[in-house]
């Protein structure tokens, strides 16, 4: 008997950190490629950026297999409820409305968001000066649900696409008047490309609670604990040997993660 039971503690110790029995060694992630530095596209068609180097690094440290699946973002939970992916890693905050229909990790990283218009305009990110003004969002993000709460009564156009390169297209070309979108995609994503000389964020960045949530983390099914507490685990391990920062200095001069 004391045989046996040894030899099952040493299979068990042998496990991949937070895997059990019946825990499938892949971890399948949605992603909307639309947003970087946080996630986008190399030339050569190859995924980057933040999430992805912090979604590779998750996978890495619960020895288990990344696969990154594409998807449109107003479509991301549907598809996680259709099991088209195991978990969203797609700068999704984690919000109460949210909540409502997934589960998500512990926070991954903050970010308020910002407005952004050309360069020198008298835009502000409230509905008075945004009255009679079309703004650009991404289809299904807090900041379409926020705009549409609190400037789309008083008069303002809310414009929805499904990409955030969308948005850009038509804020150049002059189809709509600003953007409302996370601040750090907007830096680092539009204002410090060529595509956006000549804009700049437009008034205060916006931090209120209805949009960022708790946070950005990571979405799951309703009931899947397991994933969310492998996952909840390897982030945790990461923070503390420094993984997390080493990724995180790659891409930001500042605290991501936040208070």
């Amino acid at each position: 008997m004391k045989r046996i039971a040894l030899s099952s503690l040493l299979l068990l110790s042998l496990l991949p950190f937070g895997a059990g029995a019946q825990e499938s060694q892949v971890i399948r992630f949605g992603v909307d490629p639309s947003y970087p530095p946080l996630e986008s596209k190399a030339p050569d068609g190859s995924l980057k950026g933040f999430d992805i180097d912090l979604g590779n690094a998750i996978c890495a440290t619960l020895h288990r297999k990344c696969v990154w699946v594409e998807q449109s973002f107003d479509g991301m939970i549907p598809a996680l409820k259709a099991r088209k992916f195991d978990a969203i890693l797609s700068a999704m905050y984690a919000t109460d409305a949210r909540r409502q229909q997934i589960d998500f990790t512990n926070r991954i990283y903050n970010g308020p968001s910002a407005l952004v218009a050309r360069a020198g305009s008298k835009l502000r990110p409230n509905a008075e000066a945004l009255k009679g003004m079309r703004v650009g969002v991404v289809q299904g993000s807090t900041q379409e649900a926020y705009a549409r709460a609190e400037w789309a009564p008083h008069g303002v156009q809310v414009m929805t696409y499904q990409t955030q390169d969308q948005v850009y297209q038509d804020l150049t070309g002059g189809r709509i008047d600003a953007a409302f979108q996370g601040a750090v995609p907007a830096d680092y994503g539009f204002l410090r490309t060529p595509l956006g000389k000549g804009y700049a964020m437009a008034g205060d960045i916006v931090k209120d609670r209805r949009i960022t949530g708790d946070g950005v983390a990571i979405g799951v099914r309703k009931g899947d604990a397991a994933l969310e507490s492998s996952i909840n685990g390897a982030i945790g391990m990461m923070r503390k040997n420094g993984t997390y920062q080493q990724i995180a200095s790659k891409y930001f001069q500042f605290d991501i993660y936040g208070d």
